[in-house]
C-alpha cells in the first residue's frame, strides 16, 4: 500500500487522479491537501510515500502585476513543498510542469530540444523544475512531467473554448497543423505508472495520435449532431495574422513532441483519440 497526497483540493487533474487511483484501493490510499494558506505546513508528510505536486496557476497571464505571483505559486511554493516532502521522509515528489516551458517557436519537440519559455508562466514552470532538481537523491526520487494541453469531463480551457466553437459555427478554417495533446485518463494511467515502478526523471507524456484542429473541431460539432464545413479561404489571412496573434497560433500551429520521448516502458493508451473525444463531450453534457 503506497500513502499518496495530492497537493491541489480544488485542481482538475488531481481530483481525477484521485479517483482513478481509488479503483486500485489495495494499492493505493489519496488525499488531496489544500495549499492556498500556510496550514498545510502544520500538516506532516511522514505517513506519505509520494507527494504529487498539482497546485498552482493553471492559466496563461500577460499582465505584468501578476508576475510576482506566478513566482511565488508556481516556483517557490513547489520548491517548499518539495523541501518539506525530503525533510520529513517522502520517498518519490511528482511535478506537473508543462509543455509551456518551451515557449512558443518550437514545433516538433524532442529530447535535445532546449526550454525556452516565453511568458512569465512557462518561465515560473522551469525555474520549479530547476529548484527540484536540485533536491533530488537516491532516497527523494523526483518526476517531473511535461504534458500538452489535457482534456476530458470536467476540463477547462482551450478545449473548451473549441468545443463551444464548434457547435455553433457554420464553417471552420481547415488548415493543416498538428498538435500533441493528452486525456485525462491517459495522463491518470502514466503517472499511476511512475508511482508504481517509483520512478524519477523527466517525461513527456502525450496521445498517441497527433490532433488537427480543425478535424478536432468537426468530430466535435458531428457528436454534437452539428454540421460544420471545413474551408481553406481564410488560411492566407490566418497566416499572416499567426505572426502577430499568439492566439491563433495556439490554435492553427504545430507543437507536438516527437513520439518516441513519450514512449515509457509498460505504459499503453487508455483512451484513443476519437473515443476520448466523444467520451467529453458527451460526459460535459451531464
Amino acid at each position: 500500500m503506497r500513502n499518496i497526497l495530492i497537493t491541489g483540493i480544488n485542481s482538475y487533474i488531481g481530483k481525477s487522479l484521485k479517483i482513478w487511483l481509488e479503483k486500485y484501493s489495495d494499492k493505493y490510499f489519496v488525499e488531496l491537501i489544500s495549499l492556498k494558506n500556510d496550514r498545510w505546513k502544520e500538516t506532516t508528510f511522514t505517513d506519505y510515500d509520494v507527494v504529487l505536486h498539482v497546485a498552482g496557476i493553471a492559466h496563461v497571464s500577460t499582465d505584468p502585476t501578476m508576475e510576482d505571483i506566478y513566482y511565488r505559486v508556481n516556483r517557490d511554493l513547489t520548491i517548499e513543498v518539495a523541501e518539506k516532502a525530503k525533510a520529513e521522509g517522502v520517498s518519490q515528489f511528482i511535478f506537473l510542469s508543462s509543455i509551456i516551458v518551451y515557449g512558443d517557436n518550437e514545433e516538433v519537440i524532442d529530447k535535445n530540444t532546449i526550454p525556452m519559455p516565453s511568458n512569465f508562466y512557462g518561465k515560473s514552470k522551469l525555474q520549479a523544475e530547476r529548484g527540484l532538481e536540485n533536491l533530488e537523491t537516491d532516497a527523494f526520487k523526483v518526476a517531473i512531467l511535461r504534458p500538452p494541453m489535457i482534456y476530458g469531463k470536467g476540463s477547462k480551457g482551450n478545449y473548451i473554448k473549441l468545443s463551444k466553437l464548434a457547435q455553433i459555427l457554420p464553417f471552420f478554417p481547415n488548415v493543416n497543423n498538428q498538435r500533441s495533446m493528452l486525456h485525462i485518463d491517459n495522463l491518470c494511467e502514466f503517472i499511476r505508472l511512475i508511482i508504481e515502478n517509483e520512478d524519477a526523471g523527466l517525461f513527456f507524456p502525450q496521445n498517441s495520435e497527433y490532433v488537427k484542429t480543425s478535424e478536432l473541431v468537426y468530430i466535435i460539432a458531428k457528436i454534437h449532431g452539428k454540421k460544420i464545413k471545413l474551408v481553406k479561404i481564410f488560411n492566407p489571412i490566418l497566416k499572416v495574422m499567426g505572426i502577430k496573434l499568439n492566439l491563433l497560433n495556439k490554435v492553427f500551429g504545430n507543437l507536438v513532441y516527437e513520439k518516441s520521448i513519450s514512449i515509457y516502458k509498460d505504459y499503453y493508451q487508455i483512451r484513443e483519440f476519437q473515443k476520448s473525444i466523444e467520451l467529453t463531450e458527451l460526459e460535459n453534457e451531464d
